[in-house]
């Protein structure tokens, strides 16, 4: 069954980039991802700061128990619009047709990717706040992480990307195996429910809800822990790089009717998945481990590597762009 746990993570990392990549092109056509700046090295940076100061703002927020319940449904609801915006672009893709309402000269128009959008976010939104189960918190991340690789892969050029890979791997290790604030904020998102952890259960019935805190998990032997988990930047982060290099990169040559881009960016995901690998070994064995210095690792020498095989060229994309 541990396996299937590993291989359970392992499906909705693949799914959630493979979706990105599908994502990618509508949602730059849609306005939300903005190639303005995209090869500035300064945004990025700004993103990483963003990263540090937010979760010490909420493990500061979680030392006054009476203001975390505001906190936990302001986040709820931020969640639940973010969804409801990435759903109506996403369903757009698949249901583009809109159908016009009786009386015709009032040109009205209904759109069913719309409806059904405020459908499923809403209903996301009221299981995360009423009935968290880890399953509907799987579902809301896999969205939420496809969507936010789209938009920032779309966003940031190459090298802007290699500069956020390597920042954020740094900070992981330090406050994974240093600070250890992240594990406090990996127990707080446990504790509050929300959809920035990947949970895989070993049995499906597993009542996530009124599963044990992490820190007691963790105290428990491996093959007593009902459920592994991922943090979700885990997912997205080497996933921005899969999206750029299908974005910014050159789609000639084209190799056996692929686009090259394409090829760049299947050639990254496996390479995370080589550190995805060697992530869970080291999981399995019981210890939290830090996932972007792998996983980063694995993407930026599979980008590399696809990139020179590809392009047989040594200038690796950083001064390309749309």
């Amino acid at each position: 069954m541990r396996a299937t746990r590993w291989l359970g993570l392992l499906a909705l990392y693949v799914g959630a980039q493979s979706l990105a990549l599908a994502l990618a092109f509508p949602f730059r056509s849609a306005g939300f991802s903005s190639s303005s700046g995209g090869t500035s090295l300064y945004t990025p940076l700004l993103l990483v700061a963003a990263v540090v100061i937010v979760p010490i703002v909420l493990l500061l927020l979680a030392r006054r128990h009476d203001v975390m319940s505001g906190v936990r449904w302001l986040l709820l609801i931020a969640i639940g619009g973010a969804l409801y915006i990435t759903l109506i672009e996403t369903l757009s893709i698949a249901i583009p047709v809109g159908y016009p309402l009786a009386p015709y000269a009032l040109g009205l128009v209904v759109y069913p990717s719309v409806g059904l959008a405020a459908v499923i976010a809403v209903t996301l939104f009221l299981a995360l706040a009423m009935e968290p189960q880890w399953y509907v918190v799987d579902v809301a991340g896999f969205v939420a992480a496809a969507s936010v690789i789209a938009v920032l892969g779309g966003s940031f050029a190459i090298l802007p990307v290699f500069v956020l890979l390597v920042a954020l791997a740094v900070y992981d290790y330090i406050a994974v195996y240093r600070t250890k604030h992240m594990l406090r904020l990996a127990d707080l998102a446990v504790d509050m429910k929300l959809p920035i952890l990947m949970v895989m259960p070993e049995d499906p019935a597993y009542d996530y809800p009124h599963s044990p805190t992490l820190s007691e998990i963790r105290q428990a032997p491996v093959e007593e822990r009902g459920a592994l988990f991922m943090g979700l930047g885990d997912v997205v982060i080497p996933g921005i790089l899969v999206a750029a290099a299908f974005v910014w990169l050159p789609a000639t040559p084209s190799i056996l009717a692929v686009p090259a881009s394409l090829w760049t960016a299947i050639g990254t995901l496996v390479g995370s998945l080589i550190g995805y690998a060697v992530l869970m070994r080291m999981v399995l064995k019981g210890a939290a481990h830090a996932g972007l210095p792998l996983l980063n690792s694995g993407a930026i020498i599979g980008y590399v590597l696809t990139f020179v095989l590809v392009y047989r060229s040594f200038g690796f994309g950083f001064t390309g762009g749309l």
